[in-house]
C-alpha cells in the first residue's frame, strides 16, 4: 500500500495535512502504512502530473477525494469539511476516504 501526500513547499496546509493523514491511518487500522511526502517542485511538474492542488492525498495512486480538475500549476487545494471549506480535510473525512479506498 502506497500512501502519498503531494504538495508544494509554499502551501501552508501540507504539513497539517500530513499530520492528519497519519492520525487517520491509525484510526482506520492502517497505522502500519508509511506516508510518503511527494514535492511538486515546478509549474511544469504540476502540469505534467495533472496536479490537483496542495495537499493531495493518494492511496496506491488514487486520489482519496474526488479530484477537482487539474490546477495547471502550483496552487493550494480546498476541501469541503463539516465546518465549511478548508485547506485540509478533517481527520474524520480522511478516515472515511481511506476506509472507502483501502482493501
Amino acid at each position: 500500500m502506497q500512501v502519498d501526500v503531494w504538495y508544494f513547499e509554499e502551501c501552508p496546509n501540507w504539513r497539517t495535512g500530513a499530520d492528519r493523514l497519519r492520525l487517520a491511518l491509525g484510526r482506520a487500522g492502517l497505522g502500519h502504512a508509511e506516508v510518503r511526502l511527494v514535492p511538486v517542485a515546478s509549474e511544469a511538474d504540476a502540469v505534467s502530473i495533472g496536479f490537483a492542488g496542495s495537499p493531495t492525498f493518494t492511496l496506491d495512486g488514487v486520489d482519496l477525494f474526488d479530484p477537482p480538475p487539474s490546477t495547471g500549476g502550483l496552487a493550494c487545494r480546498v476541501y469541503r469539511t463539516s465546518t465549511g471549506l478548508a485547506g485540509v480535510p478533517d481527520v474524520d473525512d480522511l478516515v472515511a476516504a481511506l476506509s472507502g479506498k483501502a482493501i
